[in-house]
């Protein structure tokens, strides 16, 4: 008789018992459960990528102001979010005990839920002026120069750079990276210093295999370049490093000596050219308009110091096959949480995307709580993602939260859509390849403000406090 009744108490749980499995199972919001997860940053701090209470989609109108998300329009496939791994940021990091370290790198690098994901790496070939000193992978004393290159080493890197790379790809081995140089080695050049001058035309031919040496060295290591750039900052000569290489140079070099070395000895690394502000999209068009230079070309990147973000578009349509990118813009130690995080998410993060680059990056990872190292007339105000002092406490900076916004929530491969700015909210909308779509969105306006979410003829109706960032999900 007990195991009758026993068996009976059973069978009556087991629908139960069911019906809380199924609905325990499911740790994403799909966009067929109706609901939207949200995460927001406000400018007074007291919210930063907060998860909010789930939004849910309705039949129900209003006369709110709508943002209309439409999945039919398709646009760029992205590769990518992200900072450059400097030198500087690597040496923060490395200053870390090896548990502390290895929690931040996964914090940063996966897509754990409590990660922001980042999927792209910008490094300098050689020395930025955020490393603590000046060099290339070829220095030679005063009067000498290196014809075939058989003195090319990766000199500091491979004790910062590459170890911190190393252990970011064990988290995410399909991690892309670009590469690109603040200076040539100084006997290349014309006035033989780190600082300004000009690539010399005769050593054109030996400086495009200082790059193929590079791509190689850096394989060895495991580390895979999928793109460079010829020059960091073509038109700003005055930072230490840097070089000035004008449009014409850059084209002669990329399209007669850059473009056929990598295709002699088979490498497959993209190269992005121009890599400079948003004021001179006629660079990267002279250079695409060079029938030499072209085939060679996968695309353009742009900073945007000065200019529009609207000059990749101005790039794009005239050149739609080629592709764009955006790949340093600086958050300073002289500016506010609330200043940086407006006009970075409006331009950097959405701006971006929205005139057709395949990735938004800003600039240093981390540094110390001096905003060091840099090198001698090197930034002294470039403020990273991290704050890592000597004590090992770490302090999440506006960077962070800018770029967390995007990489947390869209991975490579997700697909910009279609949806229209309305008013001061200004957003861009994704596809993941998992099926998800992703809205970000930020209020430029003075005064919070109401509005609806439109998708496939329902909608949410929520608000965005002055300055905020915001990111649906669904």
């Amino acid at each position: 008789m007990k195991n009758s009744i026993k068996k009976l108490q059973i069978l009556l749980l087991l629908p139960l018992v069911a019906v809380q499995l199924k609905c325990g199972s499911s740790k994403s919001v799909g966009s067929n459960s109706g609901k939207v997860a949200s995460w927001i940053t406000t400018t007074d701090e007291t919210s930063k990528l907060k998860k909010q209470n789930d939004l849910v989609f309705s039949s129900e109108t209003n006369s709110n102001p709508s943002i209309e998300v439409d999945p039919s329009q398709k646009f760029q496939t992205i590769e990518g979010f992200g900072f450059s791994l400097t030198g500087g940021s690597a040496q923060a990091i490395l200053k870390l005990d090896k548990v502390k370290r290895q929690a931040l790198l996964q914090e940063l690098f996966s897509r754990k839920e409590d990660a922001i994901g980042l999927s792209y790496i910008r490094i300098s070939i050689g020395a930025s002026d955020l490393n603590e000193k000046v060099f290339s992978y070829d220095d030679m004393p005063e009067g000498q120069t290196d014809l075939k290159l058989e003195h090319f080493n990766l000199g500091p890197d491979l004790n910062d750079v590459i170890p911190v790379l190393q252990d970011i790809l064990k988290i995410n081995p399909k991690i892309k990276i670009m590469g690109s140089p603040w200076s040539p080695p100084v006997w290349m050049k014309d006035n033989g210093n780190s600082k300004g001058g000009s690539l010399q035309p005769k050593y054109y031919e030996v400086y495009a295999q200082y790059f193929v040496k590079y791509i190689q060295a850096m394989k060895s290591h495991g580390i895979v370049i999928d793109a460079i750039t010829p020059q960091n900052e073509p038109l700003h000569p005055g930072n230490n490093p840097s070089l000035l290489m004008l449009a014409e140079q850059q084209a002669d070099f990329v399209g007669n000596h850059l473009g056929p070395a990598f295709a002699k000895a088979g490498i497959k690394t993209k190269i992005i050219v121009y890599d400079h502000n948003c004021n001179k999209p006629e660079y990267p068009l002279t250079i695409l308009r060079d029938s030499k230079a072209n085939p060679f070309v996968a695309g353009s990147a742009f900073h945007l110091y000065e200019g529009d973000i609207s000059a990749l578009t101005t790039v794009h349509n005239e050149f739609p096959n080629k592709d764009l990118y955006f790949t340093e813009q600086y958050t300073g130690s002289g500016s506010s949480f609330e200043t940086d995080l407006k006009w970075n998410v409006k331009n950097v993060v959405i701006g971006s995307m929205r005139n057709w680059s395949k990735i938004a990056l800003s600039w240093g990872l981390a540094n110390d709580e001096y905003y060091k190292p840099f090198t001698p007339g090197g930034c002294t105000t470039c403020k990273g993602a991290l704050m890592i002092d000597q004590n090992q406490n770490i302090k999440r900076e506006v960077g962070y939260y800018i770029i967390g916004h995007a990489s947390k929530f869209v991975p490579e491969g997700s697909v910009r859509i279609g949806s229209n700015i309305i008013g001061n909210l200004h957003n861009v909308a994704f596809k993941t390849p998992q099926g998800q779509i992703v809205l970000i969105v930020q209020n430029d306006g003075a005064s919070a403000e109401t509005f609806n979410i439109k998708y496939n003829q329902k909608q949410i109706s929520t608000s965005l406090n002055a300055g905020a960032a915001a990111t649906y999900v669904w």
